[in-house]
């Protein structure tokens, strides 16, 4: 493995984490104590290491989002230290390894902070506002009948490639915890700009894009604040040059639309 030390001496941490029983009740942090931590472990191994201490007490432990643990579903949504996802660029909490921290490190652990993603429990949030933005629009509802040859529509390779990296968006939350006012812009422009850039995206692209942005501002999202902490703290990379899209999206379908509310 790439930085890997097997030699690496286990290290002793302080964790600072978000407690809260469920949705109505307040929460706070706690502090907690874990001990000879392997640099190689895994972010969530660690705190699989914290829940077995904190069942061997007796006490309850914490509750944290995770599936693949690959950096592919992107449900491992942790805001630590300040960050989205933590210290390492371009990284998923569940790919983020321990050896980017040091021995005695205190390590603070917060669920996404966003009124659209209330806190479940402890570190686990409801994402399910994203789901219902896809709902409203974020797919082609044409009848293409069967599988078509890959070669059939002739699409230019360079718009190819910025319609797949737009859809390689794994839709964490990282750019709503990372934004000041919890727009969920990147993720929404991204999940536009992919089926917007395509041939089978056009028939549906005025009312794609109305509809979503309908949806987004009705599940609270706050607006864009053009500083570009999304993007920065995307753990896949999704460019900004998604939501000049989605806006260039936005003004051409209102600009013909009978929806001018």
């Amino acid at each position: 493995m790439a930085g890997s030390n097997p030699n690496a001496k286990p290290m002793n941490l302080t964790l600072n984490v978000w407690r809260q029983p469920n949705r109505s009740t307040e929460g706070k942090m706690v502090e907690y104590k874990v001990k000879d931590i392997s640099p190689e472990m895994s972010f969530l191994e660690m705190l699989d290491v914290l829940n077995e201490d904190l069942l061997h007490a007796g006490t309850d432990p914490v509750a944290f989002d995770h599936d693949c643990r690959e950096g592919i579903c992107g449900s491992c949504d942790l805001f630590i230290n300040g960050r989205s996802h933590g210290p390492e660029k371009g990284t998923t909490t569940c790919q983020l390894h321990m050896r980017k921290f040091s021995d005695g490190d205190t390590i603070t652990i917060e669920p996404w902070r966003a009124n659209a993603f209330p806190v479940n429990k402890d570190l686990s949030v409801d994402r399910s506002a994203f789901d219902r933005i896809i709902q409203a629009g974020g797919y082609v509802s044409v009848n293409t009948g069967g599988v078509p040859d890959g070669n059939e529509i002739a699409i230019p390779k360079d718009i190819a490639d910025r319609a797949f990296e737009a859809a390689t968006c794994i839709g964490c939350g990282a750019c709503v915890a990372a934004c000041k006012n919890a727009s969920a812009m990147l993720f929404v422009s991204a999940k536009v700009s992919q089926l917007a850039l395509l041939p089978q995206g056009k028939p549906e692209r005025k009312t794609r894009v109305e509809n979503m942005i309908e949806q987004m501002d009705k599940e609270g999202f706050g607006a864009c604040s053009n500083i570009g902490s999304c993007a920065a703290e995307c753990p896949v990379g999704i460019s900004l040059e998604n939501i000049a899209i989605l806006n260039r999206e936005y003004i051409s379908a209102k600009a013909t639309s009978n929806n001018l509310a």
